[in-house]
């Protein structure tokens, strides 16, 4: 730099720099992941049972349990990157309480419907004003940078794969006292208490701090923005086909294990359903630590090792063989949303949190939608197995899109040295 001495003199006055995001604790941040963990309860644990919920609404023979399943999902995807942005506007806090008590609102409406049309109209309302996840990780990234932040992420994921487990195990142990349906209702108290949970919480500043650039370095800066640009794009990508790759295998993995093997119990092809999600709890934070540094990797490991389980559940035929392709998706399931995490933390940096947890969210409902909808057309035209080897073909895909590129620059930069 050529400074003046008297430039060297003012610059000290220059203007203050914006108040920093206050830094949550280890305990706050378990407060947050554990509020989703119980608001999550009802949304996770009672689509299930819809089949048992529409026989009362006049639905006898449960036809549009299919379409109902998807009903949230669908509108809390579209509704997503637009509560972010509120929430960019007008607060993160403030807007992770919307989301819990529209959940609530929503549940009650849900589990005091005696109408087929209230019930969709209570699902649509969950879909729209729920979205505590993203809001969730709209705070969380408003207070955390980074590491922090990534390693956050991970425990929120934590918290879905253990609602997912656990809260349709507690819907079932329930039902022989209410029926699911009317749980809707008593359910309706986890969201909130969790409002009344993150009332305590600080609220996070509407603003990020970026620092400024050199008036040297600003030529400079200009690529890197561009390149997180095309960072960003290529997250929401994954995020698509990560969802898209595994949750196609959900919806008729119940039917597949009895075809396969005959004579297995619910409990027992329950627990295989959730062996993925439990491979997550166990193993999340040990592949934190270890891929945190290289995500890339992680991921691309992550999609071969969901495309070799999904194509082994085509083939296994036994209770260990069944087991083995489960385990092997979970590593797949652990090593995907833990280095997507990292990526998401790494596109958090200079940008509102808000709009950008709200368009992850958007491409996660988008990559569901699909992949029940292909998992319906497949499951009707081939049986059972078609879903997964859809999912495998995705998988596979993704690797080589995520492989190939980097390879490719690695040998012309062989050449090039040569």
């Amino acid at each position: 730099m050529s400074a003046t001495a008297p430039e060297a003199v003012q610059a000290p006055a220059a203007a203050p720099e914006a108040p920093k995001a206050p830094a949550l604790g280890r305990r706050q941040v378990h407060a947050v992941a554990g509020c989703y963990f119980v608001a999550s309860f009802a949304a996770l644990g009672l689509p299930p049972y819809l089949t048992e919920i529409l026989p009362d609404l006049g639905d006898h023979a449960a036809r549009w349990a299919g379409l109902l399943y998807i009903v949230p999902t669908i509108f809390g995807g579209l509704g997503a990157p637009l509560w972010g942005r509120l929430a960019d506007r007008f607060g993160r806090k403030r807007l992770l309480l919307r989301a819990q008590l529209g959940l609530a609102a929503a549940f009650l409406l849900a589990g005091w419907a005696d109408s087929l049309a209230t019930f969709t109209a209570a699902l649509v309302l969950q879909g729209i004003l729920g979205g505590t996840f993203a809001a969730s990780n709209g705070y969380l990234g408003a207070a955390l940078e980074g590491p922090a932040l990534s390693k956050a992420l991970t425990l929120m994921q934590g918290s879905a794969r253990a609602a997912l487990v656990f809260a349709p195990i507690v819907v079932g142990s329930l039902s022989p006292w209410l029926s699911p349906h009317r749980q809707y209702a008593l359910l309706a108290v986890l969201p909130l208490a969790a409002a009344a949970m993150l009332a305590a919480l600080p609220e996070p500043p509407r603003t990020r701090t970026v620092p400024a650039a050199k008036p040297d370095a600003a030529a400079s800066a200009a690529q890197p923005e561009r390149g997180s640009t095309g960072a960003l794009r290529a997250l929401l990508a994954l995020e698509f086909a990560f969802v898209f790759s595994t949750v196609i295998s959900f919806p008729y993995l119940i039917e597949l294990i009895k075809e396969r093997i005959p004579g297995t119990g619910s409990l027992v092809s329950g627990v295989l359903f959730a062996l993925p999600h439990m491979c997550y709890l166990a193993g999340a934070m040990a592949v934190h630590a270890a891929f945190r540094t290289r995500p890339r990797l992680g991921i691309a490991l992550g999609f071969a090792c969901i495309a070799l389980g999904s194509a082994g559940h085509g083939v296994a035929g036994s209770l260990p063989a069944f087991i083995a392709v489960r385990l092997l998706l979970g590593a797949g399931l652990t090593l995907g949303l833990v280095c997507m995490s990292v990526l998401a933390a790494d596109c958090a940096k200079g940008r509102a949190p808000g709009g950008l947890f709200g368009s992850i969210e958007f491409f996660s409902k988008a990559g569901a939608v699909a992949a029940g909808l292909a998992a319906a057309l497949g499951n009707g035209l081939f049986g059972p197995s078609a879903p997964l080897l859809i999912g495998t073909a995705i998988a596979v895909a993704t690797v080589l899109a995520t492989t190939l590129p980097a390879l490719f620059r690695r040998l012309s930069h062989t050449r090039r040295s040569s």
